[in-house]
């Protein structure tokens, strides 16, 4: 079997995605996610101009040569632009491997270590009373975990709330819009949230919070101890994480359970931190992560220091990335839990897939590969539209973690 052509298809049904698609010569093809939002075309740019060309005519099925061609054959490596490349090709790789097994990836893998997913949907509010009252339609859902976040008073919206939590798109976010912050009245605030929420819904549904890397490691210590009395399954990304030694000065501190890394590219980024048992969750995700052939070995290293997975699955990563996170998430024997922030209906449409959800709980789906594809017909109704994430300061005006 050999590469014929790789196209990488970019589109934009509600907010930018970077697919990449290979073609073999016995007709089987394979898709993968590539997606850097709001740096999507540095990623085309790579691809395009420095992994193609040295791939067309290679077999695909050695997958691992491959992805060790392409990273450790470049002198410079790693880097959130690179993994996103490498993983938009062995993610399809792996679609191509599984489809001509005849098998869903997560047989390919080993098989299935669970019969579902568990997974945790977002509830959001401009205040404590608005975000219980979401947090209530979730669990009327049959959603058994929900991330809480609320506004804070005398901010405008904050991350993860308002108008602004769902997508970011070309109207809004032609220029990266910048919002405010104060860690003060986000520390006195966020804990009369969880003990609302507790109060209404009581201590079986799953409560996580999502910091968003916006505090030093002491300020960290601090809410988690004092989000200690309302049992959170997670707290996340609570500090900027290029020092892993700052999650020692947490773990001294609290007992609540800590979750990072979606903005990790390799297992260097959170070595440290899973062998010294500093964070209870490795967030990392196929997309970010280089692919699927490293993100099997991180769930690995991490499961020999008890470190659990919750892949990072928010909506600026296409359902191919979530298909392909959903098998891993099947056959890791120390899987926790899935991140499941929805999508646009129009998103759907383009990337037909074959996972479920029902109760709570997804489902990777028995079709070989991995199980989803995209209609690029759809696809291209629907162009590229330049859009940012926001950045952040401080009320002050100094500028801040977003």
């Amino acid at each position: 079997m050999k590469i014929t052509d790789i196209k990488v298809i970019v589109c934009s049904p509600g907010r930018n995605f970077v697919t990449v698609k290979i073609m073999t010569d016995e007709g089987l093809y394979g898709v993968g996610d590539a997606t850097l939002n709001g740096r999507e075309k540095s990623v085309v740019a790579y691809l395009e101009e420095h992994i193609i060309p040295c791939l067309i005519g290679r077999d695909p099925r050695r997958i691992e040569d491959i992805w060790q061609y392409l990273y450790r054959g470049a002198y410079w490596r790693r880097g959130p632009v690179t993994m996103c490349a490498i993983s938009g090709i062995d993610t399809a790789l792996w679609d191509i491997k599984a489809k001509a097994a005849g098998m869903p990836l997560y047989q390919l893998l080993g098989g299935a270590s669970r019969e579902n997913v568990l997974c945790y949907t977002h509830a959001q509010g401009t205040d404590i009373a608005e975000c219980v009252d979401a947090v209530g339609t979730r669990l009327e859902q049959g959603y058994k975990a929900v991330r809480c976040q609320t506004g804070i008073p005398g901010l405008p919206n904050v991350y993860g709330t308002g108008k602004y939590a769902v997508t970011t798109n070309a109207a809004d976010d032609a220029l990266p819009r910048e919002e405010v912050w104060s860690t003060p009245k986000y520390l006195n605030y966020v804990p009369k949230l969880f003990e609302a929420v507790r109060g209404a819904y009581g201590d079986d549904p799953h409560l996580l919070h999502d910091t968003h890397h916006r505090l030093t490691p002491i300020e960290a210590a601090r809410l988690g101890k004092s989000l200690e009395p309302f049992n959170l399954f997670w707290l996340e990304d609570t500090v900027a994480a290029e020092l892993q030694e700052g999650f020692r000065l947490i773990r001294q501190h609290t007992t609540t359970p800590l979750a990072v890394g979606e903005v990790f590219n390799t297992i260097w980024d959170a070595r440290l931190l899973i062998e010294e048992q500093l964070i209870d969750y490795i967030r990392m995700t196929v997309v970010h992560a280089g692919g699927v052939t490293p993100m099997r070995r991180i769930m690995d290293f991490a499961s020999v220091y008890g470190v659990r997975t919750g892949c990072h699955g928010a909506m600026d990563m296409s359902p191919i990335c979530l298909g392909a996170n959903l098998h891993l998430d099947l056959w890791a024997p120390n899987f926790g839990i899935q991140e499941y922030s929805g999508y646009l209906p129009e998103i759907l449409d383009v990337f037909p897939g074959a996972w479920t959800l029902a109760d709570g709980m997804l489902h990777p789906g028995e079709a070989h590969g991995h199980g989803v594809d995209i209609d690029e017909d759809l696809a291209a109704k629907y162009p590229y539209q330049r859009a940012y994430l926001p950045v952040n300061r401080l009320e002050d005006g100094t500028l801040w973690h977003w």
